[in-house]
């Protein structure tokens, strides 16, 4: 990193929760299209409509894709550098992995290229086919030995398992061998048939809840204990983790085979996890610090979807944490989740 990239990390955030949706979409070539294929169609004036089984999923903005636009806004922000992944919904694990690969490693060269054009600004999460292990291994490597990457994003469940689940060790076994950071997002949630209301809720209260029971699948697997190097983040302040690690805390001490399975408690294996900041409330975010602690926290937006935090440094000033607890949270951690020297 550039000394004077040094010197803006020490007056600005690094984000590690914002989002790309490239302008265009690659074709299937095969013979039949996957019915959940994404494409890209026309909408207003500077958006377009992310279109998926024949209906429009999102319809977004160019800051999805446009390079000197996010730059500008990362500026009004007070953020020096962006870690950008796909829009979740893209790491489209229901298709077959072979179907699939084609579009995850033509997002992770869009990626790629807005690295290149960012001048430093931004560093790429990029996108592996989960449901299929030796598939996501292989395209992790090549991430890794593509210059710019950082690690790669992946969803809070694969088809309904629980990044937990022991059949994506071998994956997190790579990750760590290769410093590979890993930021965990929700993806289609379990428990939206409970909701009442717009399908808006889905991103309002379903998602944190899928964040929060992975973050818990990662505990009660002992994943950290096995993986003591592993980098691994959770969207949205860990979900409802913060809710549940107290009744997992006394769970473990209170019934025998839970005690048993676990080899340390649940305190002390979230307090080893990374977690964005985007809660919205301050006095949720500081209780976050005070449960996972002050080296566990860092800046993330959610750029550029409407539902953001748009002022993430401002957030962490206005708590009035002594200095050196507002630099952890607005970079120092970040630069240790992502590798940044």
């Amino acid at each position: 990193m550039s000394s004077q990239l040094k010197y803006a990390c020490r007056c600005r955030g690094i984000d590690v929760h914002s989002h790309v949706v490239p302008a265009d979409l690659p074709r299937y070539l095969g013979a039949k299209v996957p019915r959940d294929w994404p494409s890209m169609a026309a909408a207003h004036e500077c958006h377009r409509h992310v279109m998926i089984d024949g209906s429009v999923y999102r319809t977004v903005s160019d800051r999805c894709w446009d390079t000197g636009k996010r730059v500008a806004d990362m500026d009004d922000q007070r953020v020096a550098i962006q870690a950008i992944s796909p829009m979740p919904e893209l790491l489209s694990y229901w298709m077959t992995a072979h179907d699939v690969l084609p579009l995850l490693q033509y997002m992770n060269g869009v990626i790629a290229t807005m690295v290149d054009d960012s001048d430093g600004r931004m560093l790429g999460l990029g996108a592996v086919p989960l449901q299929d292990i030796d598939l996501a291994i292989r395209e992790l490597e090549r991430l890794m030995q593509t210059p710019g990457f950082a690690g790669v994003e992946i969803g809070s469940n694969i088809n309904g398992v629980p990044v937990g689940a022991a059949q994506f060790d071998p994956f997190f076994e790579a990750a760590e061998s290769l410093g590979a950071a890993v930021f965990v997002h929700a993806l289609r949630p379990t428990g939206k048939d409970r909701l009442v209301g717009p399908a808006q809720l889905l991103q309002a209260l379903a998602y944190p809840t899928d964040v929060g029971l992975a973050a818990a699948s990662v505990i009660t697997s002992n994943l950290l204990v096995r993986r003591p190097r592993l980098r691994i983040a959770f969207s949205h302040g860990g979900g409802t983790l913060g809710l549940l690690l107290p009744r997992l805390q006394r769970a473990s001490e209170v019934f025998g085979p839970l005690r048993e399975s676990l080899q340390a408690s649940p305190v002390e294996q979230a307090r080893k996890l990374y977690y964005d900041s985007l809660v919205f409330d301050a006095a949720t975010l500081g209780h976050l610090l005070a449960l996972f602690g002050e080296s566990q926290l860092m800046l993330g937006t959610d750029y550029p979807f409407a539902f953001r935090e748009k002022n993430p440094v401002g957030q962490i000033e206005s708590m009035h944490f002594d200095e050196p607890t507002v630099e952890r949270l607005i970079y120092r951690n970040a630069q240790a989740f992502l590798a940044i020297s």
